[in-house]
C-alpha cells in the first residue's frame, strides 16, 4: 500500500490482482448471478405454464428468418432488459433442447448489441443529457444492428 494515507493505492501487482478480483467477484455475485438466475426461473415458469410453446408458434415464422425457433424471440426479449437474463434464457432453452449450438452462435451477437438497453437508457442517456427524441432513434439502431448480426451469423454458423 503507499506510504499516503490519503489514497489506497498499490503498486504491487499481486495486490492489484487480489483488489480487482475481489470487485469481479462482487459484481459476479451481486449483480450478474441474481439477472441469470431469474431467467432461468422465469424460463421454467413459462414453460411449465406452456406459454413458451404458444410464443414458439406465436413468433415462429418472424424467427424463421434468422434460422432460429420461435422461442428465441425470448432470449431477445430478455437480452434488451438485461445481457446476462438474456444469456440465462438461452441456457435453459440450451438445455432443453430447444436451441441447439447454432442457434446460440446465432443469438450470441444479438445479446450482446441490444443488451440491456432498458438499463442503460436512464443510466446513460439520461446522464448524458440526449435529447429524448433521439431514444427510440437510438434503440432501433442497436436492433437493427441485432438483425443484421444474426443475418451474418446465419450465413457463417
Amino acid at each position: 500500500m503507499s506510504n499516503n494515507p490519503k489514497t489506497n493505492t498499490t503498486s504491487n501487482p499481486f495486490d492489484i490482482f487480489v483488489i480487482g478480483a475481489r470487485k469481479g467477484f462482487n459484481i459476479a455475485i451481486n449483480n450478474l448471478m441474481p439477472n441469470v438466475l431469474m431467467a432461468y426461473v422465469l424460463a421454467e415458469v413459462l414453460n411449465i405454464l406452456g406459454v413458451m410453446q404458444l410464443v414458439g408458434r406465436l413468433f415462429g415464422p418472424l424467427m424463421g428468418i434468422f434460422g432460429l425457433p420461435g422461442e428465441a424471440v425470448t432470449v431477445l426479449l430478455t437480452a434488451w432488459l438485461s445481457s446476462s437474463a438474456g444469456t440465462g434464457i438461452a441456457v435453459s432453452l440450451l438445455n432443453k433442447g430447444v436451441l441447439n449450438g447454432t442457434h446460440a452462435t446465432i443469438l450470441i451477437a444479438a445479446i450482446f448489441l441490444m443488451g440491456s438497453q432498458l438499463q442503460y437508457m436512464g443510466r446513460l442517456l439520461g446522464v448524458a443529457d440526449v435529447p429524448k427524441k433521439y431514444w427510440p432513434l437510438l434503440m432501433l439502431t442497436s436492433i437493427l444492428n441485432a438483425c443484421i448480426a444474426m443475418f451474418v451469423m446465419r450465413i457463417f454458423a
